[in-house]
């Protein structure tokens, strides 16, 4: 009866006479190739991986084995009356496979390992700066969390007159091996969590640590150009590594305060210029503030509002940039307010001399009804 599986001697990839160590060997390499946890991407690797997992453990086991090779897969499978379940030398042989496959796959290889090796924790430092600091760069001194050995036990960890021993449990490997069914696995010692030490009278000043928790300053340096939200990297200035792993890094973390004249894009500055009627009308010369003083700009006569200047390098340099960034500048044409009579009534009369003049002084009003008549027709 077909089954829609494939032969088990073709999944591993080799013949039928092959031996239990040419079994082990294909097999180990099918499931280095297919294991979920080396191929998190791939859907198809878990089938695969299961898949070579059956065929090796029917054909490991010399019972199964030879029941495959007379009635093909029905004389396995336990629905159509084959063995059910794994014999005593496929749990053994299996296993043992297994465990050997999981050391390599996790850096073990199958064997004893040493205490685990950790890298600290990394630390965070919000900072918060200027947009000129972040423009001309800023150099700052900060106080952050740093750990030295304890006096009280010269780093040991234990009280003085006792020593450290090696965990009873793990004796001193730092690793345990759990065996779950089939499957062997090694494992974080639960007793010394890695360190493969026991220390029966821990200290009491650092309780057990080795090491005391202090304050350190360090200078930081915050390169010209940085913008919100980047981050400053300072190596080996974070929690101290486990069983003499490195220690880890400090990231500080950049806010730019907002400032109250200009806003950033990138490289480049905006700001919002108010001019008078009077300077938009006639034109004339203003001056616009920058990051490093005031420069002058020429307004042409008849600017209109949201009119936007250009003036070029003016702005920022990037982070990894050599080039300055440019200054925008939108022209706001301000109303007057507070007005005199006299005020009033000079610009009534102004008013009423450009009404006499037709729309040639009003160029935009005459495009906008042209518009709405064309509108409304």
């Amino acid at each position: 009866m077909a089954t829609g599986k494939r032969d088990f001697y073709e999944i591993l990839g080799v013949a039928k006479n092959a031996s239990e160590e040419d079994l082990k060997k294909a097999y180990r390499k099918l499931a280095m190739k297919y294991h979920p946890d080396r191929n998190p991407d791939n859907p198809q690797a878990e089938a695969s991986f299961k898949e070579a997992k059956e065929a090796y453990e029917t054909l490991s086991d010399p019972q199964k084995r030879g029941a495959y090779d007379q009635f093909g897969h029905a004389g396995v499978d336990p629905s159509m009356g084959g063995f059910g379940g794994a014999g005593a030398g496929a749990a053994g042989g299996f296993a043992d496979a297994f465990g050997d496959i999981f050391g390599d796959i996790f850096g073990q290889g199958g064997r004893a390992a040493g205490p685990q090796v950790y890298k600290g924790a990394d630390l965070r430092y919000n900072m918060e700066i200027t947009l000129e600091q972040a423009a001309e760069g800023y150099t700052t001194q900060i106080r952050v969390p740093s750990w030295s050995n304890c006096k009280a036990c010269n780093g040991s960890g234990a009280e003085a007159g006792s020593k450290v021993e090696n965990c009873p449990t793990c004796d001193g490997r730092g690793q345990v091996r759990v065996a779950q069914g089939f499957f062997s696995m090694q494992q974080t010692c639960p007793k010394c969590r890695g360190t493969g030490k026991y220390i029966p009278k821990p200290c009491k000043q650092c309780h057990g640590d080795g090491k005391i928790k202090e304050q350190k300053t360090l200078e930081i340096k915050i390169p010209a150009g940085i913008d919100d939200g980047m981050r400053v990297r300072s190596v080996g200035n974070g929690e101290p590594g486990i069983n003499g792993g490195p220690a880890g890094d400090l990231y500080v973390e950049v806010r730019v305060k907002p400032h109250p004249v200009f806003e950033r894009d990138g490289g480049d500055l905006h700001v919002q210029m108010p001019i008078s009627i009077a300077a938009a009308t006639l034109g004339g010369e203003i001056e616009v503030p920058t990051l490093t003083g005031r420069v002058a700009l020429t307004i042409p006569e008849g600017t209109q509002t949201g009119k936007t200047f250009r003036l070029r390098s003016k702005g920022i340099k990037g982070l990894r940039s050599s080039l300055l960034g440019d200054l925008y500048v939108h022209v706001l044409l301000e109303t007057p307010v507070k007005l005199s009579d006299q005020q009033k009534n000079l610009l009534k009369e102004f008013e009423a001399s450009l009404r006499a003049g037709g729309d040639k002084h009003s160029p935009q009003q005459k495009g906008w009804l042209d518009r709405m008549k064309s509108f409304f027709s």
